[in-house]
């Protein structure tokens, strides 16, 4: 993990967290399709039957339990969290921009 000097400040969590840039990068990524997911079930009144929103999304029940309960930690890669968002109906779109110095 990153070591924060005193005084320093991160421009995200991820910065905080990760040890690279490429790293914290990542999570940003995988954590707004983890939620952009878990808002499409909830908004489709799926969180009750996580079986449906299983299906839904062509993943296992314990995976869309471990998806709607944040489990970061739980390795959700980008590549499996744009098959879900595309296996419920949904459309991810990437906008590529210039780092900040």
């Amino acid at each position: 993990m990153s070591k924060a000097s005193p005084g320093s400040a991160f421009s995200s969590i991820w910065d905080a967290l990760e040890d690279t840039p490429e790293a914290a990068e990542n999570m940003r990524c995988r954590s707004k399709l983890m939620f952009a997911l878990k808002e499409h079930i909830k908004a489709a009144g799926l969180s009750l039957a996580q079986a449906e929103a299983a299906s839904a999304s062509g993943v296992t029940q314990p995976r869309i339990s471990d998806l709607v309960r944040g489990k970061i930690n739980v390795f959700f890669g980008l590549d499996a969290l744009v098959n879900m968002a595309v296996a419920a109906g949904l459309r991810v779109e990437t906008k590529v921009i210039a780092a900040r110095s």
